[in-house]
């Protein structure tokens, strides 16, 4: 009888790697499938982490986060303007401001 123990993570990497290749190779899926892996490899990171390889884990999901923000940044940059300005403008009506 045969060890079908390792064969989710192998179909999981096979899947990874269709995304990827569909993502190279299909510029007419858009800009949201291009988002697609970065979550796939946050997810992936997580998983490992829960699963006890705490060390490839939190590596593979630092990589997607900054994968993620980085194909987020068009969205991310404005938020953190917007933020900023409201902070200014609640310490200046609160009064709170040192120098």
């Amino acid at each position: 009888m045969r060890n079908s123990r390792g064969n989710g993570m192998s179909i999981l990497l096979i899947g990874l790697g269709i995304l990827v290749l569909l993502g190279v190779f299909g510029p007419l899926l858009g800009w949201l499938f291009s988002l697609l892996i970065p979550v796939l490899i946050v997810a992936l990171g997580y998983y490992g982490i829960r699963r006890g390889n705490t060390l490839m884990g939190w590596v593979v999901l630092g990589i997607g986060l900054v994968w993620l923000m980085s194909k987020l940044s068009w969205v991310l940059a404005p938020i953190l303007g917007i933020i900023l300005i409201v902070y200014g403008v609640s310490r200046m009506k609160n009064g709170r401001h040192r120098y």
